[in-house]
């Protein structure tokens, strides 16, 4: 056995013994165990453990955080330990999922589907970031953007505008091919269904309120029953159910038509039945929903403002700890598509870098050697907008840091909401956020940045301090 055959025989007591993990692997960072009853978890003695630097449990896993390269070495210790059979990622997911209630599994669902496109939307992003900056009036010279005075810098930045927009212009697509592989289907399929939605021939949707105005909505006439020829760039509902009906179709005619026709039938039937469905029925209704949703949100933080601001800050850090957060994206994209910019996920920022900012009062808090360094690098990577290390490492492990960045986040988020800071586009969630942000309220933002920074930070602080001192 390896030298970490000790660490892995406490952490295997610590959640409750062999008999009670049903699976176990790792990723990067983290093993990752599907159990019977996390009630039978000791997490203060889990805690206690060297190499164990947190602990969480997401969506029906239980999640103990090591580190990169030490995970690996920990892993296979704990499987020749006990026995367990090395099981994979899907593995531990199916097992984990067993165990949800419908809610919990909806919300799983999103998270699987919007998850693996996340990379490709923050980089966009950060790329209009960029161009903003770069095209901005008034950030380098009054009243004048950096483009206007440095005209050879015009193309450069309609080059990095063009790279930027793909992932939101083509969103469906990616959507589409997430979507239909969570639902079984072939994610080419997926593909192709997305980008149907976002065809050339088709009225571009935010074209769509300008041509209903003007009574110039293009349609299609079959037979007698028209139906309108709009797109749904930056749509997420359509794509969505779309995407659901496309996979449970193939999977029907997978079951039934026999397998020497299945390439010239399953495909083309289940593409164009979805595509007649999706134009016809599915795309207009969720459309409707979409724009209900937005308008709903929309009316709550124009109503009162202040009050969507508190709430929304001081519930996403709870929201992180359910998994909920992740329904909250498709509402941002939404918002996007609609509006042309969300207010909600400047609000996650704040949340984000409150988060860190507890977490790095702990580091002057704390005595322990393995917190504090906890504390400081958990404290970074929520800054660069990955808040699990310290919420999960720290801020809950003591509550009264979690509060202090509830009540961080609640501050500025009430403050840049009634300043209406709004963001074209989503990118890291932490302190190079102000990039996503309109240049125009820059000012608002950063002032929300220093409240998400010193409240949680002088508040645990204090509190810190005088807790133990009444000790």
């Amino acid at each position: 056995m390896g030298a970490y055959v000790q660490s892995a025989a406490q952490i295997v007591e610590a959640i409750g013994g062999k008999d009670n993990i049903i699976a176990a692997t790792h990723c990067v960072t983290r093993l990752r165990f599907a159990l019977k009853d996390e009630g039978k978890i000791d997490k203060e003695a889990l805690e206690r453990i060297d190499v164990v630097k947190g602990s969480f449990s997401a969506n029906g896993q239980f999640q103990v955080v090591i580190g990169q390269g030490l995970v690996d070495k920990v892993y296979d210790d704990l499987v020749e330990l006990t026995g367990l059979s090395r099981a994979t990622k899907q593995e531990i997911k199916d097992a984990a999922e067993a165990k949800l209630n419908p809610l919990q599994r909806a919300i799983k669902t999103l998270a699987d589907i919007f998850i693996p496109i996340l990379p490709a939307i923050v980089t966009a992003g950060l790329l209009m970031g960029i161009n903003n900056v770069l095209t901005g009036p008034g950030i380098f010279y009054e009243g004048k953007s950096f483009v206007d005075v440095h005209k050879e810098w015009a193309d450069l930045a309609g080059m990095i505008n063009l790279i930027a927009n793909t992932a939101f212009v083509f969103l469906p697509g990616l959507i589409g091919w997430s979507a239909v592989t969570k639902f079984g289907g072939n994610p080419l399929l997926g593909i192709v269904l997305g980008l149907m939605l976002v065809h050339p021939d088709l009225l571009n949707a935010w074209g769509w309120g300008a041509a209903k105005e003007k009574g110039e909505i293009p349609v299609w006439n079959l037979f007698g029953f028209e139906v309108q020829k709009v797109g749904y760039q930056g749509q997420v509902l359509p794509v969505l159910a779309a995407s659901y009906v496309l996979a449970k179709l193939e999977l029907f005619l997978r079951k039934r038509i026999p397998d020497a026709f299945q390439l010239l039938l399953v495909a083309p039937l289940a593409l164009l039945i979805t595509g007649f469905l999706a134009f016809i029925a599915i795309g207009p209704v969720t459309f409707a929903i979409g724009n209900a949703i937005t308008h709903l949100f929309v009316t709550i933080f124009d109503t009162v403002p202040a009050l969507g601001g508190l709430l929304y800050g001081a519930l996403y850090a709870p929201l992180v700890v359910t998994g909920m957060h992740h329904t909250f994206l498709p509402v941002d994209l939404q918002l996007i598509a609609n509006t042309g910019g969300t207010f909600l996920w400047p609000i996650l920022v704040m949340s984000n870098i409150a988060q860190g900012s507890a977490a790095l009062a702990m580091m002057f808090v704390a005595k322990d050697e393995k917190l504090r360094g906890l504390s400081f690098t958990s404290a970074v990577s929520a800054y660069l907008g990955i808040t699990e290390p310290a919420m999960f490492g720290v801020n809950l492990r003591f509550r009264f840091p979690f509060i202090a960045a509830m009540t961080g986040a609640a501050i500025a988020g009430m403050f840049i909401t009634i300043n209406k800071v709004i963001a074209p586009s989503i990118g890291v969630g932490g302190l190079p956020g102000f990039l996503s942000i309109v240049p125009q309220k820059w000012t608002p933002f950063f002032i929300g940045m220093a409240i998400a920074i010193v409240v949680p930070f002088a508040l645990t602080f204090v509190f810190g301090k005088v807790r133990k001192a009444a000790r």
